[in-house]
């Protein structure tokens, strides 16, 4: 049981740098990949596209650990 909470450590820990690199490219770019000037609505925008996706992982990772912690508690 002691691996399965290190490699959900480890996962988190995973999601969070993503996330932090994502928001930071999504708000420093002046220009976005079809060329397009970015304004402040525009990186709202993509930033909510990208915290929307990053909301689905924290939510598997909610699951993930109830269900270890179930585990950890039946031994």
């Amino acid at each position: 049981m002691r691996g399965s909470w290190f490699v959900w450590w480890i996962a988190n820990i995973i999601w969070i740098v993503l996330f932090a690199i994502g928001s930071y490219i999504v708000w420093t770019r002046e220009v976005d990949g079809a060329g397009i000037p970015q304004t402040p609505e525009l990186k709202l925008i993509a930033f909510i596209v990208l915290l929307v996706a990053f909301i689905i992982a924290f939510i598997i990772q909610i699951v993930w650990f109830f269900v270890i912690f179930k585990k950890s508690n039946n031994y």
